[in-house]
């Protein structure tokens, strides 16, 4: 090629050789310049982003519980309020997971310890009771709870029922 068309600019072509003004545009944030960055600077930003990491992944199991409960309340809703199999099932894990999970609380958080430990363990707690609450509500309206003395005391008469429901029709 000759030197002339080696010259020739097109209007529409960029030139990434030539030196850009850094100084009309402004350093975005978080930026650092290539050759500004040290060993020790390198380990710090490792060991800050490790740490931010590491405290993101804690608070996501922490509010893992509480994220589970509107699939929980779905769940009740679903299974219905009748004593039989599958919402006896239903009520059974409803309680005994976040029961579970109360009991391994220390092994779930056992790398923790920050300045944040104490509110991550704290909301799990209250993650874990409201799911527990969820499921002795579900209990009490399937009727499985002793609700009324008559339910644990023999001499007692049981509750009389108001009405009685037969395929929509109410039969007094």
């Amino acid at each position: 090629m000759s030197q002339g068309k080696q010259n020739k600019k097109f209007k529409w072509a960029l030139d990434f050789n030539q030196k850009n003004r850094a100084s009309d545009v402004a350093v975005p944030p978080g930026y650092i310049h290539p050759g500004f960055i040290g060993a020790s600077h390198t380990e710090t930003s490792k060991d800050t982003d490790s740490n931010l990491l590491l405290i993101k992944k804690l608070w996501d199991v922490a509010l893992g519980p509480l994220k589970q409960v509107p699939m929980n309340l779905f769940i009740m809703y679903m299974a219905g309020n009748s004593i039989s199999i599958f919402p006896i099932m239903m009520v059974g894990m409803l309680i005994v997971r976040p029961v579970k999970a109360l009991f391994t609380t220390q092994s779930t958080f056992k790398m923790v310890d920050g300045t944040q430990a104490v509110g991550q363990k704290f909301v799990y707690f209250i993650g874990n009771i409201v799911n527990i609450l969820l499921a002795l509500y579900k209990c009490q309206s399937m009727g499985l709870l002793p609700t009324h003395s008559s339910d644990w005391l023999a001499f007692e008469e049981p509750q009389t029922r108001v009405e009685h429901i037969g395929g929509g029709i109410s039969m007094i």
